[in-house]
C-alpha cells in the first residue's frame, strides 16, 4: 500500500472533531486505501486495533435488504459503552438511509466517524436533513500527477518520460500499481467503466434504453473541454435519428455527475463577476476513461490536458470555472478563498499567434496567469505571464 499524504493530512486535520468525514469519488479512485491508510495511521498513533472498527457494505458483503437499523446494531454490538471508537464505513450509500446509522452513532456513542461512497448523494442535500452542520465533505481524485510519480519512482524514469505514460494511462491506483501496456490498462479501466455506469447509473436510475443512454455517454466522452448544452445533444441524437427530450438528457448529466464519471465546468463572466448558467464544458474523472472507449487518439490529448489541470486545480482546493472576458475566454479561472489564477492550456505555442498570451494580458488585474504546455522550449514569461511546462505545474505545490 502507498501512502497518499494529501488525503491523509486532510483526515489528520479533522480527527476527533465531532463530525463526520465523508470521502467520495468514482469507483476504485483509492477511497478504501485511504481508510486502510487511516487505519495504520491510527494504531501508530497509539488507538488499539480493538477500537477500531472498519465495515464495508458492498452487495458483495452484505445482502441487499440490510436496513439502516441492522448497519446501526452491527456496529453498536462491537462497541463498549463509553469508550471511544474510531468508524471507518465503506461504500455506505450501498444501504438506504445509513445516515440515519451514521447520526444516531454520532449522538449516542463515543465516535469519530470516516465514511465512503461512489455515489455524489453523499455529498447533496440529501444527507443535510441528519447530518445538517455534522459532516465534512473530502472529495477523491483519481492519483494527481505528483502521486503518480511516487507509485512510479522505481522505474527510474524521468519526470517528462511519467508525464507522457500519465496522459496515455490516466490515474486509476489500480493501473499505476501494475505494469500494464496500454491495452491491459484500456481493459481495465473499461471494467471500472462499466461497473460505474451499469450499477451506479443504469440500475440505480431504471435506464431502459441503455444503448441510447451509451450514445449519450459517448457524446460527452467526445466532446470533453468543448462547450455544449442539452440542447445540443438533443440535436446530435436527432441527426442520427434518435428521440429524447431535453429533460432526459438533463436527468442523464446528473446522474453521471452524481457517479463521479463527469465534473461540470460552468463559464465565469470576468467583466460582470457572475457564474454563467449556458455553454458549460464537462470534464471526465480521468483521462483513461476516454481512451478506454475511443482508444488513444493524439488528436485528442489537447483536450485531456485541460482534463488534467481541471482536476489538478480542483485537488489543490480551488473552485474552476471557464473565463469569459468580453469575447474572449480563457480556460480555467481558479479561486480558492481571496486568491484567483488564470490558466490557459496548450499542447503547443503556435510561433504566428500569441492568442494564448494575449487572451491573458487582456484581464487587467494582478493575479498571476499562466500558460501551461508541453513545449519545453516555449517556457518562460512574457509581459508577467509565467509560460510552463504542464509536468512543472502539475508537480508546483503552490501557485
Amino acid at each position: 500500500m502507498i501512502v497518499r499524504p494529501r488525503y491523509l493530512k486532510i483526515l489528520k486535520t479533522y480527527r476527533d472533531v465531532p463530525l463526520v468525514k465523508i470521502l467520495a469519488g468514482i469507483r476504485r479512485c483509492g477511497k478504501s486505501t485511504i481508510l486502510e491508510m487511516l487505519q495504520d495511521d491510527l494504531i501508530k498513533s497509539g488507538v488499539t486495533s480493538d477500537h477500531i472498527i472498519s465495515m464495508r457494505y458492498t452487495s458483495e458483503d452484505f445482502d441487499d435488504g440490510m436496513t439502516d437499523k441492522d448497519m446501526y446494531n452491527g456496529i453498536k454490538d462491537k462497541m463498549i459503552n463509553g469508550e471511544r471508537y474510531y468508524l471507518l464505513l465503506d461504500e455506505v450509500q450501498e444501504i438506504t438511509g445509513w445516515e440515519k446509522a451514521v447520526n444516531s452513532l454520532l449522538e449516542n456513542a463515543n465516535t469519530d466517524i470516516y465514511v465512503t461512497g461512489s455515489n455524489s448523494k453523499l455529498m447533496s442535500s440529501e444527507i443535510s436533513t441528519y447530518l445538517t452542520g455534522r459532516y465534512i465533505s473530502i472529495p477523491v481524485f483519481t492519483l494527481s500527477f505528483e502521486e503518480y510519480t511516487e507509485f512510479k519512482k522505481a522505474s527510474g524514469h524521468t519526470s517528462k518520460e511519467l508525464l507522457n505514460e500519465y496522459i496515455r494511462m490516466g490515474g486509476f491506483p489500480i493501473v499505476a500499481l501494475s505494469n500494464f501496456d496500454e491495452s491491459a490498462a484500456y481493459q481495465v479501466v473499461e471494467g471500472i467503466y462499466s461497473s460505474v455506469i451499469t450499477s451506479d447509473i443504469t440500475k440505480r436510475h431504471n435506464i431502459t434504453n441503455f444503448d441510447l443512454f451509451n450514445r449519450i455517454v459517448k457524446y460527452i466522452v467526445e466532446n470533453v473541454g468543448k462547450t455544449f448544452s442539452a440542447n445540443a445533444i438533443v440535436k446530435f441524437l436527432k441527426s442520427e435519428g434518435r428521440s429524447l427530450s431535453v429533460e432526459s438528457v438533463y436527468n442523464y448529466l446528473e446522474w453521471l455527475e452524481k457517479a463521479f464519471v463527469i465534473y461540470r465546468c460552468q463559464r465565469y463572466d470576468l467583466q460582470g463577476k457572475s457564474v454563467l448558467k449556458t455553454q458549460e464544458k464537462f470534464y471526465l474523472a480521468d483521462a483513461s476513461l476516454k481512451y478506454c472507449t475511443m482508444g488513444f487518439n493524439p488528436k485528442s490529448v489537447a483536450a485531456m490536458l485541460e482534463n488534467i489541470v481541471y482536476f489538478e486545480l480542483h485537488r489543490k482546493g480551488y473552485e474552476v470555472y471557464i473565463g469569459k472576458n468580453e469575447t474572449k475566454e480563457i480556460d480555467f479561472v481558479a479561486v480558492r478563498r481571496d486568491e484567483r489564477i488564470y490558466v490557459q492550456v496548450c499542447r503547443n505555442l503556435p510561433e504566428e499567434s500569441d492568442r494564448e498570451v494575449a487572451n491573458l494580458l487582456e484581464i487587467k488585474d494582478h493575479y498571476p496567469k499562466y500558460v501551461v504546455t508541453l513545449d519545453e522550449l516555449a517556457t518562460g514569461n512574457i509581459n508577467g505571464v509565467k509560460i510552463v511546462h504542464l509536468a512543472d505545474f502539475l508537480l508546483t505545490e503552490d501557485y
